[in-house]
């Protein structure tokens, strides 16, 4: 139901006529009448008796009119909060993320943010370390999990999204070095390589129907920035394993393609977390439906553009806290 019809409906029984309800609504009185028969449909009966004298409540309507009067109240009152909401937008936010979220995706979208809401500020903090909310004055942090660890967290936090992840090379490195199409191929091409924590991320899972391959990979760069590494996959230097949201822009404007799609990533979790539920803030809330919002276009355009298949981006929504 629209709540203009049921406002009608309203001013039709206080003033017990179409027309004067019509005229102080500042609508026609066919569209007076036209929202009372939309009303009616739904509820499945008459709310008025008519004769050619006047208009007066049915029986139904009587039971009716106080009960829709109380849901009216309540959806302004809803709109009114969310209204409330939007208005109070403003402070400070400290905000802890990856160097290639906070370089690509995440740029954009603040700057949006801020674009419409000057009360807001920011303080962000990039890195691919992980931050130590205290030590470094972070209210809220962007992290990618593997799926379940948030559930073990000490942390109060929000699933974003779950983050499949593609082989990718450009054009250019497959054209000269050719596409693997297994596992025993891929071996012999140079792996762009991640490093964290003095860890290089060379061994790779591949999940293939029941079976499982776990591949070393040789490599001759590795480097402790994701967007590095997805820079030197650009410039056509090898094969790199990244995640479906950081090389979107990419996939979508033929800087890269998918390298052996029949080979399946394990799915990570994306989640914004925070030390306590009492962090969060309008502004907080804004960011992370914002965020989602965003990457649900992303995810739809590589759909769309047969770049991924629906099931390989699995859909759902979490909180753990």
């Amino acid at each position: 139901m629209k709540m203009a019809d049921l406002r009608v409906v309203i001013k039709i029984a206080e003033l017990q006529s179409i027309t004067a309800a019509a005229n102080q609504l500042d609508i026609s009185s066919s569209a007076a009448s036209i929202a009372l028969k939309r009303i009616e449909n739904e509820v499945g009966a008459a709310l008025f008796v008519r004769t050619t004298r006047q208009l007066r409540l049915s029986s139904e309507g009587e039971r009716y009119l106080p009960l829709c009067q109380q849901a009216l109240d309540l959806l302004q009152q809803g709109q009114q909060a969310i209204n409330d909401e939007r208005q109070s937008i403003n402070g400070e936010v400290r905000m802890a993320m990856s160097s290639e979220m906070g370089r690509n995706l995440m740029r954009d979208l603040l700057n949006d943010v801020l674009a419409h809401h000057p009360d807001v500020t920011l303080r962000l903090h990039v890195s691919d370390t992980q931050v130590d909310f205290y030590r470094d004055c972070v209210d809220v942090a962007l992290r990618a999990m593997i799926a379940g660890a948030a559930d073990e967290s000490n942390f109060y936090g929000f699933k974003i999204c779950n983050i499949p992840h593609f082989l990718c090379a450009s054009p250019q490195y497959l054209a000269k070095h050719g596409t693997p199409t297994n596992p025993s191929e891929l071996m012999e091409h140079n792996a762009l390589l991640y490093k964290l924590y003095k860890v290089t991320h060379d061994s790779w899972l591949l999940l293939h129907g029941d079976q499982e391959h776990k591949i070393k990979m040789i490599s001759n760069r590795a480097c402790n920035d994701g967007d590095l590494v997805r820079r030197w996959c650009v410039d056509g230097v090898g094969i790199a394993k990244k995640s479906a949201i950081d090389v979107a822009q990419d996939m979508l404007a033929g800087r890269l393609q998918r390298v052996m799609p029949d080979y399946q990533i394990p799915v990570t979790e994306l989640w914004l977390v925070l030390p306590s539920r009492q962090m969060i803030t309008p502004a907080i809330r804004l960011i992370r439906d914002e965020l989602k919002q965003k990457i649900n276009g992303l995810r739809a355009e590589l759909v769309e553009n047969h770049i991924l298949a629906e099931h390989e981006w699995p859909t759902d929504d979490s909180i753990v806290g």
